[in-house]
């Protein structure tokens, strides 16, 4: 958003928070709110309302990986003038600006040069992972004709041992996990659907699945990590401009081990994202793991796109 906006004969207040946005506004320093959906304490969702409670004077453009038919609707109905999808450009914003009649007054004049913007690692990789967030919970809601919530993508370094205390935890209380493999040029790592077994008749149920639950839980488990990490790792893998391959998922029961072939590392990228179904009461976490030695490639992407 900031290099789309800069050079516009405009003056940017950065707002991290959706109270920190809507006090802007009501110190009139937002004629127009760039509103992003996922936001902690206070969501997109809930700005919105508060604006139009209030009356407050400003137009709202949402700006979300949230690309859900639903989403969409729901925010222009609480009143926002248009919805783009992430990542944006500067020319998707002068089109919609243009399209408003708000474009000439907002015109950036030719001779201001564009500055640097760094961007930290793991700020970079959490808004790659947003919109493939997005993208993999658009698929999934399509595909149970139903609504995703989508939370904030966690993106963190971790250690081995943080990594296997994270999955004896979940093993310990009823979950599976779906295992894939991924591979790229300079990256390599493992993505890891954990899944609460106990919970996937609800899955069952939403695709007008009939049978003994044991016996689909397998195939489930499978569908959930082919929409799921597929559309994740290929948004991801678009985004960053190379290719992904991915091994066959399996299904493991027994978590113990995992990290001991990785007990060489020191620390290492991971993120994590939590996939619910809030009006079902079921929800998933996508991990996504790289080896250390992908850190590297990573760091090399994130300078040259920031």
């Amino acid at each position: 958003m900031a290099s789309a906006l800069h050079g516009w004969n405009v003056e940017i207040t950065f707002a991290e928070l959706g109270q920190q946005g809507l006090d802007a506004v009501r110190a009139q320093k937002g004629d127009i709110l760039f509103l992003d959906l996922n936001m902690p304490m206070m969501d997109g969702y809930q700005v919105l309302e508060e604006i139009r409670r209030d009356d407050l004077p400003t137009l709202v453009i949402v700006v979300s990986g949230d690309v859900q038919p639903e989403a969409r609707k729901r925010v222009l109905e609480l009143g926002a003038l248009e919805f783009i999808k992430k990542p944006c450009s500067p020319e998707i914003i002068a089109d919609i600006l243009n399209r408003y009649g708000l474009l000439t007054e907002l015109e950036h004049p030719e001779d201001q040069l564009h500055s640097e913007h760094a961007i930290e690692l793991l700020d970079y990789y959490q808004e790659i992972s947003n919109v493939a967030m997005g993208e993999a919970g658009a698929l999934l809601a399509r595909l149970l004709n139903t609504f995703v919530d989508l939370p904030i993508p966690k993106v963190k370094l971790v250690s081995p041992a943080e990594i296997e205390q994270l999955l004896l935890s979940a093993a310990g209380n009823g979950f599976d996990l779906v295992s894939q493999g991924f591979v790229g040029p300079e990256l390599a790592g493992e993505a890891l659907l954990v899944i609460k077994r106990s919970n996937l008749d609800t899955i069952a149920w939403l695709m007008n699945m009939q049978g003994n639950m044991e016996q689909l839980q397998a195939e489930l488990e499978v569908f959930l990590s082919n929409v799921l990490i597929g559309a994740f790792s290929s948004s991801f893998s678009k985004q960053l401009d190379i290719s992904l391959s991915r091994a066959t998922p399996i299904i493991l029961r027994d978590f113990s081990g995992m990290s001991e072939q990785n007990s060489q590392w020191q620390q290492t990228l991971m993120i994590s994202i939590d996939y619910q179904l809030r009006a079902q009461g079921f929800h998933c976490e996508l991990l996504v793991i790289f080896t250390e030695d992908s850190l590297p490639k990573l760091q090399e992407i994130a300078r040259y796109c920031s």
